[in-house]
């Protein structure tokens, strides 16, 4: 199952309209299950270094399956995913990316948010996936 560029757009949407109301600026990417590119939004004024991380977010969140903070535990020293920030041409493991799952709880692509706090990043990327 991939997502629909219609319900990529719906997620966007969703996500803009959450980083409104926290008064925030964001770029947001939505990428499908094979974590290509699907839809992208940048909101005016967001900064112009947070496009790639907000792509690269949504691909790890894809990549993985999981929530990219909770690979950015699991990546610290010690931990059993060190250093994996450093493969797959770079992820992104801090929180924003989210996987996107359909109604049957099916992982059909991802979103991916960034251009404020870590912490505000991952609302509005929650608010993006949960709009499916």
């Amino acid at each position: 199952m991939n997502i629909t560029l219609a319900q990529a757009e719906k997620a966007i949407v969703a996500a803009k309209e959450k980083s409104t109301a926290i008064d925030t600026k964001m770029n947001i990417a939505v990428v499908d299950a094979g974590a290509n590119l699907v839809a992208f939004g940048r909101m005016d004024g967001a900064w112009l270094g947070s496009l790639d991380i907000s792509i690269k977010k949504a691909k790890t969140a894809r990549f993985f399956d999981m929530n990219t903070g909770i690979i950015g535990e699991l990546s610290q020293p010690g931990q059993p995913l060190f250093n994996i920030e450093h493969s797959n041409n770079g992820l992104i493991t801090f929180p924003g990316g989210v996987p996107i799952k359909n109604e049957s709880g099916e992982i059909i692509g991802a979103i991916g948010v960034s251009g404020s706090s870590v912490e505000n990043d991952h609302i509005v990327a929650e608010a993006g996936a949960s709009a499916i």
